[in-house]
Parts: C-alpha cells; sequence; structure tokens
C-alpha cells in the first residue's frame, strides 16, 4: 500500500467523521448562540441554562438523526471492507 493511499484513506475517514457529527455540532452550536442572545437581552447569568437546553437539542437530533448516521456509517463501512482487496496489492 502506498503512501498515497494511506492519506487517501485517512482523509476519507476523517470527512466521514465530520460529516457525521455536523447535525450534533451545528444544532449545538445554534442552540447556544441563541441561549447567548438570550441571556444577553434579560441579563440572566445561570450557568445551567447553557447546558440543558443544548444537551436536550443535541439528543433530539441524535435520535432524529439516528437512521441516517448508522445508514452512512454502514456504507462506508461496506466500502471501505470492499476496498481490501485493492490496499493489498
Amino acid at each position: 500500500m502506498s503512501p498515497d493511499m494511506v492519506v487517501h484513506h485517512g482523509v476519507e475517514a476523517l470527512k466521514m467523521v465530520l460529516l457525521l457529527s455536523m447535525p450534533m455540532l451545528l444544532t449545538a452550536l445554534v442552540v447556544g448562540v441563541l441561549i447567548s442572545l438570550f441571556q444577553a437581552v434579560t441579563q440572566i447569568q445561570e450557568q445551567t441554562l447553557t447546558f440543558v437546553p443544548k444537551i436536550i437539542a443535541v439528543f433530539l437530533v441524535l435520535v432524529l438523526s439516528a437512521s441516517w448516521l448508522i445508514e452512512t456509517m454502514v456504507n462506508y463501512t461496506q466500502g471501505v471492507f470492499a476496498s481490501i482487496s485493492t490496499l493489498i496489492h
């Protein structure tokens, strides 16, 4: 296996990690910004106010996107297993 193939498969794995984590990260970002805006407007500086809504929102997105996440991971894994024969040469 050449170094170019190793780099290619490493990049593909990193892309997959970013793709799978993106819905939860974007949700946490949007909810965090909205809560920060709410805290700035109302001058409420409660620490738990930032964590609880983010956890609930991320959990809901995880539950709603679970089938897509699993399907994407299975397709990627099948592709990796299918390419093993080309990696051995």
